[in-house]
């Protein structure tokens, strides 16, 4: 574990940035708001960052009480990480990063890694309502809960049942919503994002 630095500022933006300031540990936030997560898993999401990096913050995130780690029971027996309460609030923190940010997004570059996944957090700070949207893209599946409490606020894959809404979309579209240049109420109209489901959320999403 690595000993705590501080700036020695009494401030409490100092205060925070003295816990979740270093490198890999907000994007580690990121990955657990889908609920538990494998060392493995975490380490596949976070493509860049090395295996004594990400141990290294996991064990800074445990010692600050922002995650835990547990053992699956049987036959799974392998360990998880997981957001406590405390890292959970973090969420409304990544929201409003992800919205100062969309000036920098700019256009995907050669370099870039992308998961599907990582559109989850634009795309539920633009729909509003609650339920279960599951998420169409060419890089793959995952699912939304919008107006989550206190569980996951994403996961991978399909939804598990019948979500109230499923958006099929293409990568452009989903990149011009995460940099701001368009709502996800006018890619509907456009026809950029198809809706399908008999929900309310979905009928909402169909007449915004």
């Amino acid at each position: 574990m690595s000993p705590r630095r501080s700036y020695d500022q009494y401030c409490s933006a100092a205060r925070a940035l003295d816990t979740v300031g270093d490198r890999w540990t907000l994007l580690i936030v990121r990955e657990l708001l889908a609920g538990p997560r494998r060392y493995t898993d975490l380490h596949a999401d976070l493509p860049g960052v090395s295996t004594d990096v990400l141990a290294s913050r996991l064990k800074d995130m445990e010692r600050d009480g922002l995650a835990t780690r547990r053992r699956l029971p049987p036959p799974g027996a392998a360990f998880v990480y997981e957001l406590t309460p405390r890292g959970r609030d973090l969420l409304p923190v990544l929201q409003a990063l992800g919205e100062w940010g969309q000036a920098e997004l700019g256009e995907q570059r050669p370099t870039d890694a992308v998961r599907a996944h990582w559109f989850a957090l634009p795309l539920l700070r633009a729909l509003e309502g609650e339920g279960i949207v599951e998420v169409r893209l060419e890089e793959g599946v995952f699912h939304l809960y919008a107006g989550a409490g206190d569980g996951p606020v994403y996961g991978d894959g399909p939804a598990p049942g019948e979500p109230d809404a499923r958006l099929a979309l293409d990568s452009a579209t989903c990149a011009a919503l995460a940099r701001g240049e368009t709502t996800l109420a006018a890619a509907v109209r456009a026809g950029r994002v198809d809706v399908t489901g008999d929900s309310p959320p979905a009928k909402s999403l169909r007449e915004a």
